[in-house]
């Protein structure tokens, strides 16, 4: 699955950007509320409008502060899939039920530095896992490889049968980086820059879905 970032997207016309991801899988959106991260950027009012003029899923990953009270209204707003940071949420589990039971996927994300042994047995509550392979708050960071042994522990876990999230990642998703992502066993790719700045951003998320394809050996086994 491809989810192309609309945070590298042109605000001034998002309507017209997702129009340009036909193929896309989801459309990922990055709330952030200057607090939890230094930056901000949009919140749910642009989402319902996005939500409005795209039939592409909406993959919202809230980088906000007391998520427990803001995720469910998400979910109303039609979302796919409303992501949870697990060093914000003050009730992960709480959180996951609200944001399920107002009709979206739950998902629990993980800063590089956050362990992800520390959270298996609440991810058992979980639809999907956002591995974050930069620091959240900006778009346009460096690929961290490092996160990958994250990966490979979940993927792991979700082959047991010990979990049963989605694995997705995001940041720093390229050409260059989106096939040792694959390997170690992400499902879903979250890419900006790598989308929104290329000539044919449909052509690339095609490109990277190749990509991914290819390297991905889990995919045989599911």
């Amino acid at each position: 699955m491809i989810a192309p970032s609309i945070l590298s997207a042109d605000f001034a016309r998002l309507a017209e950007e997702a129009a340009a991801v036909p193929g896309a899988d989801w459309l990922h959106v990055d709330v952030m509320d200057g607090h939890f991260v230094p930056n901000l950027t949009l919140g749910l009012p642009v989402v319902e409008a996005l939500e409005r003029s795209t039939a592409i899923p909406l993959d919202c990953h809230l980088m906000i502060n007391n998520p427990d009270r803001w995720a469910p209204g998400y979910a109303e707003a039609g979302s796919r899939n409303v992501t949870v940071h697990a060093e914000a949420a003050h009730d992960p589990r709480g959180c996951a039920r609200d944001i399920r039971a107002a009709g979206a996927l739950a998902g629990l994300s993980i800063k590089p530095g956050t362990p992800l042994e520390d959270w298996v047995e609440v991810l058992r509550d979980f639809d999907t896992l956002l591995v974050m392979s930069v620091e959240p708050g900006f778009g346009g960071q460096s690929f961290m490889p490092e996160v990958l042994d994250k990966v490979r522990t979940a993927r792991r876990l979700v082959d047991t049968g010990h979990l049963t999230v989605l694995v997705e990642i995001d940041g720093g998703i390229s050409a260059s980086t989106i096939e040792q992502a694959a390997e170690a066993g992400v499902d879903c790719f979250v890419a900006g820059s790598a989308v929104y700045g290329a000539e044919d951003p449909g052509r690339a998320v095609a490109a990277l879905r190749a990509q991914a394809v290819a390297a991905s050996d889990h995919l045989d086994e599911g």
